[in-house]
């Protein structure tokens, strides 16, 4: 069966005989691996279109346990991100973190949209990238239906305080994230979980964790053009997401992590 669908490159691998095979995330098809024999070298249409950070249409040949690239052509490529080496670093992360939490061969058309936009704001980007990132990922966790529990506590159920440990202005309760649990928990909670002993509790002193997890997770990226978090939260942010995808995505060994 011969077909056509968009997709963006995840990464290429050189195989024998001058072929290649693309992972590529598809709208039609979620992730796949294709063959192709289009070259590496040149400027052709098909050779644009299988480098990474490519956004492309290609025309696939399936059949029951494959896929092979027959053409390809650009629709858009953001090779801006390429001539920026904190972009390229981010970018890569994000196609490699992408890569990892997908199925093979499920379409997830929300996610395709969602890394698309990424990569349009990312390109355009100056500052604040791993704010941007950091929007993606929680907005990944939401599509992907695996996003933490923010609004009540997530050992006991009760609902949590709106104030997030504030009263009259002074923060007199930390606020508590469960990687094991799976989401923000109460302050009774958090204790009983202290002495047993849970490695996976991380407190989250001064930071309003509920408030900035939701607000990442519901504004557009292209909204986020004039939003960085500050070095400390933005780190201790980063290690609550990373921790939580290894835990309930089974996403590690991110080798372009430590690029980041």
């Amino acid at each position: 069966m011969i077909t056509d669908t968009e997709g963006i490159v995840l990464r290429q691998i050189k195989t024998s005989y001058n072929r290649r095979m693309i992972r590529l995330f598809t709208r039609s098809y979620g992730k796949i691996s294709a063959g192709t024999s289009i070259g590496e070298k040149g400027r052709s249409k098909g050779t644009l279109a299988i480098r990474p950070f490519t956004y492309g249409r290609y025309e696939l040949f399936k059949n029951r346990d494959s896929f092979n690239i027959n053409s390809a052509e650009v629709i858009k490529s953001f090779y801006g991100i390429g001539e920026d080496v904190e972009k390229y670093m981010h970018g890569a992360y994000v196609l490699e973190f992408t890569e990892k939490a997908l199925p093979e061969e499920m379409a997830v058309p929300a996610l395709f949209d969602l890394i698309v936009e990424f990569f349009r704001v990312l390109e355009k980007r100056d500052k604040g990238i791993g704010t941007l990132v950091l929007s993606y990922q929680i907005k990944l966790f939401n599509i992907s239906g695996s996003m933490p529990e923010l609004e009540t506590c997530a050992c006991c159920g009760k609902a949590l305080d709106p104030n997030n440990g504030e009263k009259d202005g002074v923060d007199f309760a930390p606020a508590y994230f469960s990687i094991k649990e799976g989401g923000t928990v109460c302050g009774e909670c958090a204790e009983k979980l202290q002495n047993s002993g849970d490695d996976t509790l991380i407190i989250c002193r001064g930071f309003d964790i509920v408030s900035v997890l939701k607000f990442l997770a519901q504004t557009p990226l292209s909204q986020l053009e004039n939003i960085a978090l500050n070095k400390e939260d933005g780190q201790l942010l980063q290690r609550v997401i990373r921790e939580y995808a290894a835990y309930h995505l089974d996403i590690t060994d991110v080798k372009s992590e430590e690029l980041v």
